[in-house]
């Protein structure tokens, strides 16, 4: 596999690749990625979920989104949300790192995070927040990049994959 690189994705890279970040998130959420989503999950409501959701953030520079490419494809992405309210315009919340499960164990979880942060830095933000699935397998990669556990909240999020089950949540948080 060759290098990936990372950018900004704006309102028209979004509208540009919607498919193939359709794509992404549909892969994801069938690989099991607790990202809010539950199975059964199709094309088209993954592709809502990036013009609706997504795109009024981005078009509104209220969210920064990265992606990262390899070979050409969109391999993973991660977001940025600094719609703050007044006495929280020091803070950003990380929403909806995902890598596509073809170009996982390869470092682009790791990289979305470093330059996420970096944009944080740019805007003048000092905390970073965010929450994961406890136990899965980003909790240790977000420890390693220094965030911290403020707490589980149980039975947070339904399993993605339709069943009853109720999993607990790990909220995170990193000072800058």
């Amino acid at each position: 596999m060759s290098e990936f690189e990372i950018s900004v994705f704006g309102a028209s890279d979004i509208e540009a690749n919607l498919a193939e970040l359709g794509q992404l998130l549909h892969a994801c959420v069938h690989a099991g990625a607790s990202i809010g989503f539950v199975l059964p999950y199709s094309l088209a409501d993954a592709e809502s979920f990036w013009t609706d959701k997504v795109l009024p953030g981005v078009g509104e520079e209220t969210r920064i989104m990265l992606v990262a490419r390899q070979d050409g494809r969109i391999a993973g992405t991660v977001q940025l949300g600094y719609d703050t309210m007044p006495n929280q315009m020091h803070r950003v919340d990380i929403n909806k790192l995902m890598v596509h499960p073809d170009f996982r164990r390869q470092g682009i979880a790791n990289r979305l995070m470093v330059e996420i942060e970096a944009h944080a830095r740019r805007l003048g933000r000092r905390l970073m927040t965010l929450d994961t699935r406890t136990g899965d397998s980003a909790e240790p990669l977000y420890t390693s990049l220094g965030y911290v556990t403020a707490g589980v909240i149980p039975a947070y999020a339904r399993d993605p994959f339709g069943s009853d089950r109720l999993d607990a949540t790990t909220v995170m948080y990193k000072l800058l």
